[in-house]
């Protein structure tokens, strides 16, 4: 099968041939039909996950058709449209048994322990748990979006954030996980105030039904007037000091900051007001991906039209685009939304 892969961190990734993956007793080999190009994908091929061997196949957000089926594998058949949550959970652990899938302590996860998805097959294990059924109505490349930023977004807002109608959410970085909070936001009836430094991707949150307010040093002061004494939740969805202390500052007394994005290296240890923590009750809460059981509600949305992944999509590339893809990370962004390779 042809695969992206490369052979040292940083080095330039090319496509090669590579034997089909081995399909256990309880797994599914997927026929990729798209993968999303994910910072996260980035962050592995500089070697900030020490979870990646070399050499390495990245990519964990796919969908696509089923090509093969382990023989104890119940729920699942050749044919089938579908896609998977980035992590894989065991189905037998004490967080697996109470659903939070998402932080099975025994997960794997493509692109990173596994071979990923920038490949024409990608196995999932333990598939009657972790694949998912498309509805007909939902396109691959949709599906694709789902996996790590769109889903991340919903079940950082709904599971962890709690946000009901008429709150006010402050999302801070509107790549393709802040556009995505953005829209998951306004579909559960909140209001939005985004920002970033691109005044690009600023006009694409606009459009999606946020405020907008540009970062620099006057944003939190900004943001606390626009939604009267600050937001309800808050969400870092880049992922560095700056974001990080900035998303708190938003809150008002007892708002909600949800970590989305990575801290990694030298931005791992953001200095967050503790005294303000404890004198406003602020809850800070971790979030990662998204449980399997909150993919039926989240396809529902999809299927009715109140969420619309495919407007958090900016450009679609070609499979062989994808190692200049891995390369063009290091770069500033082309423009907003996600990259999402369809073959």
């Amino acid at each position: 099968m042809r695969a992206v892969q490369y052979s040292d961190f940083r080095s330039v990734p090319t496509v090669v041939e590579l034997p089909e993956p081995v399909l256990p007793p309880h797994g599914v080999l997927v026929r990729v039909r798209a993968t999303g190009v994910c910072r996260s994908d980035w962050h592995a091929w500089t070697g900030h996950d020490d979870s990646v061997s070399l050499p390495h196949v990245p990519g964990h957000e796919f969908a696509g058709e089923v090509a093969a089926v382990g023989a104890d594998v119940r729920r699942t058949a050749v044919g089938d449209r579908v896609t998977a949550p980035f992590v894989f959970a065991c189905g037998e652990c004490e967080q697996c048994r109470a659903g939070a899938t998402q932080v099975c302590t025994a997960q794997q996860q493509p692109g990173f322990d596994l071979p990923g998805s920038y490949a024409e097959l990608v196995m999932v294990p333990h598939a009657d748990l972790n694949v998912v059924t498309l509805p007909d109505a939902v396109g691959f490349a949709e599906a694709a979006s789902l996996g790590c930023r769109f889903g991340t977004a919903y079940h950082a807002l709904h599971a962890r954030g709690r946000v009901t109608a008429g709150e006010w959410v402050s999302v801070f970085g509107c790549g393709g996980v802040g556009l995505s909070t953005v829209q998951v936001a306004v579909a559960a009836g909140a209001r939005v105030v985004a920002s970033d430094i691109s005044a690009q991707a600023l006009g694409r949150a606009a459009e999606l039904g946020a405020e907008t307010v540009l970062m620099d040093d006057d944003a939190v002061d900004r943001i606390r007037e626009l939604t009267g004494g600050g937001a309800h939740v808050s969400v870092d969805a880049f992922g560095s000091r700056a974001t990080s202390v900035a998303a708190v500052g938003t809150l008002r007394p007892r708002g909600r900051h949800v970590q989305v994005g990575l801290l990694l290296g030298d931005e791992a240890t953001p200095a967050i007001p503790m005294g303000r923590v404890i004198g406003d009750e602020l809850e800070l809460l971790g979030s990662h991906g998204i449980a399997v059981s909150e993919y039926a509600a989240m396809l529902e949305d999809v299927v009715a039209g109140r969420l619309r992944p495919a407007d958090s999509i900016g450009r679609t590339i070609a499979f062989e685009e994808l190692p200049e893809a891995i390369l063009a990370m290091d770069r500033p962004a082309a423009g907003p939304g996600m990259v999402v390779a369809t073959w």
